[in-house]
């Protein structure tokens, strides 16, 4: 018998100063079984930094073939893609195929660096690809805010991201490991 998802809810207040995005968002989170408390933080805090009326989350772990959060436009175009963790590089190549931009946000440390060493001269030549890689420290931070029921604030200003609930707030900045040409 397959695991089912374990379902989460959050109430994510996000004042975006950088981008001027103010708004409110009452999320649900489907964890699948092999997904960190971490991960899914990460996850959210890629929805915090991206977010955007039109931003979904998407079946994630259980589907090949989407990202962890995309956005369309009205006609159906993928306008962003974003990835958590450390996708194959051929997955890459077809995202930044397939969507106008595409972000991955790695996370986990030595794991996170061997995976950019490994790939980021072949990521490279990928003109609308940014990848950002949240610090160890930070995202263990992040998934110790993890409960069923989330009241979470998110704060952008100048680069640095506080993210928290009633009682933490996870201080971070991200480490651009590669930017989009534009």
């Amino acid at each position: 018998m397959a695991l089912k998802a374990t379902i989460f809810k959050a109430d994510l207040q996000i004042a975006d100063m950088d981008r001027h995005y103010y708004g409110a968002h009452a999320l649900t989170l489907a964890r699948h079984p092999s997904e960190t408390d971490e991960r899914m933080m990460v996850r959210l805090l890629a929805f915090a930094l991206n977010a955007d009326q039109a931003l979904a989350f998407t079946k994630g772990l259980c589907a090949d073939d989407e990202p962890d959060l995309w956005q369309h436009d009205l006609s159906g175009r993928i306008e962003r893609w974003i990835e958590v963790g450390q996708p194959e590089e051929r997955r890459i190549r077809r995202a930044c195929g397939r969507a106008d931009a595409v972000r991955v946000y790695t996370y986990g440390g030595r794991t996170a660096a061997i995976w950019w060493e490994q790939n980021g001269g072949k990521l490279a030549p990928l003109e609308n690809l940014a990848v950002l890689n949240v610090p160890a420290t930070a995202s263990r931070a992040l998934g110790e805010l993890v409960a069923r029921t989330m009241q979470l604030q998110c704060t952008i200003q100048d680069g640095g991201v506080w993210f928290g609930n009633e009682t933490q707030t996870v201080e971070l900045n991200l480490e651009v490991w590669k930017e989009p040409a534009d």
